[in-house]
């Protein structure tokens, strides 16, 4: 059988005239991966007709943060931060190979876990304020706050009325996603909470301010959660994601014990950390990129 000697690049507006300008460094090492293994490069939009016209037998195919088009295609997505990516066959985080493993701290150098993770701190949140508030719950809210989908245990609302039922002494920071379009019920739902429960505060954005003074995390599966790890922040998550390995799953062992054993968590972080960015997402920024992503996509059977 012969096989696609194509690449083709299915990519949302900004992100394709990125890539074709060569501006973007990780799509561009894929390509060059794609070039070099005889293969010849295709940019295209991600709009429905681009993506019905998306054919195994013609071509390897590359989107972004959506489905697959077809089994000769893979998605990929940002690990939280740059220079950090993953390479899947699915697009729900919950799904992603690193989901499925099996973190071993033992395993993991714990120096140089610590000294990557410093690096990282300070890289990422050097100039964050220190003089937030301190001694609450964070509570990062995405979107559709009153349905659960098929990922989580509970909706968000019903996340941050069990978390008011069981933690019944700290303040309850809620911070709402900044990218996200909220309802007019949304937004009363919110209020009353506020008014009913005088430990709720709600405002958009805010993690650099909310994150660093925080006792634990709980969210769904928000990426704020991921961040709180680097400031050694237990993390309660109410959703399936991809670094969960060491927070409270609510799908696991039920929300009570999740919120109620959550603030004498002390996992390993560094080690995690290290594990999780550094093993198993791939380092765009690290010499080895390259091969890193041509063996990612030979696992996938192709031809690189």
């Amino acid at each position: 059988m012969t096989l696609p000697s194509m690449m083709t690049f299915y990519l949302e507006p900004g992100l394709k005239e990125s890539a074709e300008a060569g501006q973007h460094n990780f799509l561009s090492l894929i390509a060059q991966v794609g070039r070099e293994a005889g293969l010849d490069i295709v940019i295209r939009g991600n709009s429905t007709g681009d993506l019905a016209e998306a054919d195994p037998d013609r071509e390897w195919a590359v989107v972004h943060m959506e489905p697959p088009p077809h089994a000769r295609a893979v998605s990929l997505r940002r690990a939280y931060a740059y220079p950090f990516w993953s390479i899947e066959r699915s697009e729900k985080r919950w799904e992603f190979d690193v989901a499925r493993a099996l973190f071993d701290a033992d395993a993991v150098d714990g120096a140089k876990a610590a000294r990557f993770v410093a690096r990282w701190q300070k890289r990422l949140f050097g100039d964050w304020p220190v003089d937030g508030p301190r001694g609450h719950v964070y509570v990062p809210l995405q979107g559709r706050l009153g349905e659960r989908r098929s990922f989580q245990t509970h909706a968000p609302l019903e996340m941050v009325h069990l978390l008011l039922d069981l933690e019944r002494e700290r303040p309850i920071a809620i911070g709402l996603h900044p990218k996200e379009s909220y309802s007019a019920l949304e937004i009363d739902a919110l209020e009353k909470l506020e008014i009913k429960h005088p430990r709720v505060s709600v405002e958009m954005g805010g993690m650099e301010r909310l994150l660093p003074g925080a006792d634990y995390v709980v969210t769904e599966n928000s990426g704020a959660g991921f961040f709180g790890l680097f400031h050694e922040k237990p993390l309660v998550l109410f959703a399936g994601v991809d670094f969960h390995h060491i927070a409270a799953r609510v799908s696991e062992i039920g929300a009570k014990r999740a919120i109620k054993g959550a603030p004498a968590m002390r996992p390993d972080f560094a080690r995690y950390l290290y594990w999780f960015w550094q093993e198993r997402a791939i380092n765009a920024g690290r010499p080895e990129a390259k091969t890193r992503i041509a063996e990612r996509l030979r696992g996938f059977g192709w031809p690189v």
